[in-house]
């Protein structure tokens, strides 16, 4: 009897530990679209040039690395691999070249641990956000907006189509859990725009 009743407890042990192990690496690299749908006209192949590395925003604190994302099976912007670095948008504008680069960020992981964008809802217009490039450039945007949107329908032309400027997009996930749908009711948008280049190849 005392066999039997240590082979439950192991037994037990095993599949809790394996749940655990499941869960963690779901919650550590669970990766769901970004809900926001990619313009046809913006799937252009960015050049060579400034590719971002780096993206820091001083006011929160945040220093992150900068991952290639693209476009996912259901024509929505990939997003990062992991809940610490951000995702940029690699077929769109390189940040500081003309048009609406984007990169976005998860809030949290699957298990409600805080994820790089968890306090981008605290930025303020006026913040300043920094892009560091992989040739050692470190590029100036400042925020100028800061908008909500329901996940469905963020205005993806505006977020990704706008090419009066050398503008920088951030995005991240906001509002409540939508259990069924397994996302955030809401999108949360930061619009920035260039300003200057602060360092150039090292210099």
């Amino acid at each position: 009897m005392r066999q039997i009743f240590t082979g439950a407890i192991a037994s037990i042990t095993i599949l809790a530990m394996g749940f655990f192990v499941w869960t963690a690496v779901h919650a550590l690299f669970y990766a769901p679209d970004s809900e926001i749908n990619v313009p046809h006209a913006s799937v252009v192949l960015a050049s060579e040039a400034r590719k971002p590395l780096r993206i820091q925003i001083p006011s929160l604190g945040i220093d992150a690395k900068v991952q290639e994302v693209g476009i996912t099976k259901t024509y929505s912007m990939g997003v990062p691999s992991n809940f610490q670095d951000v995702g940029w948008y690699k077929y769109g504008p390189v940040p500081g070249h003309v048009g609406s680069a984007v990169i976005d960020g998860h809030v949290d992981n699957g298990l409600a641990l805080p994820g790089v964008f968890k306090h981008l809802g605290d930025i303020t217009v006026g913040d300043d956000v920094y892009i560091i490039g992989e040739d050692g450039s470190k590029l100036h945007f400042v925020v100028n907006d800061v908008q909500s949107y329901p996940y469905a329908d963020a205005p993806a032309d505006i977020i990704f189509g706008r090419v009066d400027a050398a503008r920088l997009n951030l995005i991240t996930c906001a509002g409540s859990w939508i259990k069924g749908k397994r996302t955030y009711s809401e999108r949360l948008v930061v619009y920035t725009t260039f300003l200057n280049i602060m360092k150039k190849n090292g210099t």
